[in-house]
């Protein structure tokens, strides 16, 4: 059972997953669309909004931490998916 599993591990260590959430969520603000696995982007998304909602708080510790992310609207995050076909290269 998956009770109280708060988060996808995307079979990494702790400091890989950090840097690598860390390194997609700010491409998402960075070129507003992004192009990677369906649960990285669930992932993604999820502290994406967090930092939204973090940035819309105002105060100083805030602006600092997330100084460029306070006009987005929350809920903005959505994973689209690509249907492309996959090609067999045989």
């Amino acid at each position: 059972m998956r009770h109280r599993r708060d988060h996808r591990k995307l079979s990494r260590t702790s400091s890989h997953r950090r840097a690598l959430l860390r390194n997609l969520v700010t491409a998402l603000f960075q070129y507003e669309r992004i192009e990677t696995t369906v649960a990285k982007a669930k992932e993604a998304r999820r502290l994406g909004e967090r930092l939204i909602t973090f940035a819309k708080r105002g105060d100083v510790a805030a602006r600092r931490h997330v100084a460029r992310f306070g006009d987005a609207a929350g809920g903005d995050a959505q994973a689209v998916r690509d249907h492309r076909p996959v090609v067999c290269g045989a």
